[in-house]
């Protein structure tokens, strides 16, 4: 009565729905990354590699991808706060006559 399961099958009937499975990335090759990551502006080329990159393991390629999202979305938010502030500045300037002999 021991019937051996096969390996590709799930032992309960069911289709296995994750499908083929990425290699793990190694500790070494994630201490690699955050290492060039440190690296101005090499990190943001090497970011986009990985991202991009057909030969990345998918793993990287999905963290680097939501990494660069997260970045732009970081970037964003800075650039409308800069504007906001500049607008103030120039506003407050303007009504308080600095810039009256301009």
């Amino acid at each position: 009565m021991n019937q051996e399961i096969p390996l590709n099958k799930p032992a309960n009937g069911y289709q296995d729905s994750y499908g083929p499975q990425a290699p793990v990335v190694p500790v070494k090759e994630w201490i690699i990354a955050l290492i060039i990551s440190a690296i101005p502006i090499v990190n943001i080329v090497m970011w986009f590699v990985w991202a991009f990159g057909g030969n990345a393991n998918p793993n990287k390629q999905s963290f680097f991808k939501a990494y660069l999202l997260l970045a732009a979305i970081v970037f964003v938010i800075y650039a409308v706060i800069a504007v906001i502030i500049i607008a103030t500045g120039v506003t407050a300037g303007l009504n308080s006559g600095v810039f009256s002999d301009i």
